[in-house]
């Protein structure tokens, strides 16, 4: 009987990736993903679709409201940044950063592997090719983890740890591609894009726009996604 594990399914290329992964390696999956006041909510039905595409059974969608608090370019009305070259990308926390969102996240995630019985947590966080978000490194990872066991039942009877699984941590985009390529991932079911267009065409120029594009050049693939420009 196959293990359960909790992953996180935005949507996005690297979720979908990350899924792929947990499924190769044995994982009954159970899908979690987010309408939390984002402006690129086409990526809710990528995620349905993705989740469709690997036979996940149970996907579920959370519906909070981050946009009650604002401070990012994602929840508030703020101009998502265009055409940022490789060291502005790389350089500082972006406004596109939302805060403690990856701590809401697996803190449902949590919950929801603790009522199921499962002890995994898969999360597509990456600290190579990304944005500059403290809440995808290895030290946020770590002290998430730490606190699943201090935190829940499960954890305090120790009946099993939970671990939180970021397989994609210490992978370029380049190499993320490749690793889902391999594992049969349709990445044209996937949105990466901040500010998508009304008709869910990605922007082609904000930064997951452009780590996405560079990423499938690296690679050696084309990206299967439609672009506005």
């Amino acid at each position: 009987m196959s293990k359960k594990a909790v992953v996180l399914l935005s949507g996005g290329l690297d979720s979908a990736t990350v899924a792929a992964i947990a499924h190769a390696e044995g994982y009954e999956l159970h899908a979690l993903s987010f309408e939390y006041g984002q402006r690129h909510k086409v990526e809710l039905d990528r995620a349905k679709q993705v989740a469709a595409h690997m036979g996940i059974k149970d996907h579920r969608i959370a519906r909070i409201d981050l946009g009650v608090f604002g401070g990012s370019a994602l929840t508030a009305d703020i101009d998502v940044p265009k055409d940022r070259n490789d060291s502005e990308i790389a350089s500082g926390i972006p406004i596109t950063y939302v805060p403690a969102r990856n701590t809401i996240f697996l803190s449902f995630a949590l919950g929801f592997a603790e009522v199921i019985g499962a002890q995994d947590l898969f999360i597509g966080v990456n600290a190579l090719d990304y944005s500059g978000y403290p809440d995808c490194r290895p030290e946020f990872v770590e002290a998430f983890q730490t606190l699943a066991n201090l935190a829940t039942k499960a954890g305090v009877e120790g009946i099993a740890p939970f671990k939180i699984h970021a397989p994609l941590m210490e992978m370029t985009k380049a190499d993320i591609i490749t690793k889902g390529t391999a594992l049969g991932v349709d990445y044209g079911l996937t949105s990466s894009c901040y500010d998508p267009g009304p008709d869910g065409r990605a922007c082609g120029h904000c930064d997951s726009c452009q780590l996405r594009l560079k990423g499938f050049e690296e690679a050696g693939f084309k990206d299967p996604v439609p672009y506005a420009s």
